[in-house]
């Protein structure tokens, strides 16, 4: 049964980072960028998300005419 509170690594890592904001430690940690296809297809004319880079191959959708515009662009989620 839960007890309502974190144990171990998760608990040790909040209390750490807890005590670093009382002092006034501000840690600048960028947000993990993940490689994003958009382009233009055939329902949607205007450059939107495709898929994430490896779920689809931008070179292929370009060659086969299901896309045009291709970019892929890094993308922070979180």
């Amino acid at each position: 049964m839960p007890r309502g509170y974190m144990e171990g690594p998760a608990s040790e890592e909040a209390e750490r980072r807890a005590e670093e904001l009382e002092r006034g430690v501000v840690h600048n940690e960028a947000a993990p960028a993940y490689p994003a296809v958009y382009g233009c297809t055939a329902d949607d004319p205007e450059p939107h998300f495709i898929g994430w880079l490896n779920e689809v191959d931008p070179d292929e959708l370009f060659e086969s005419g299901q896309a045009w515009g291709v970019t892929v662009a890094g993308v922070t989620v979180g």
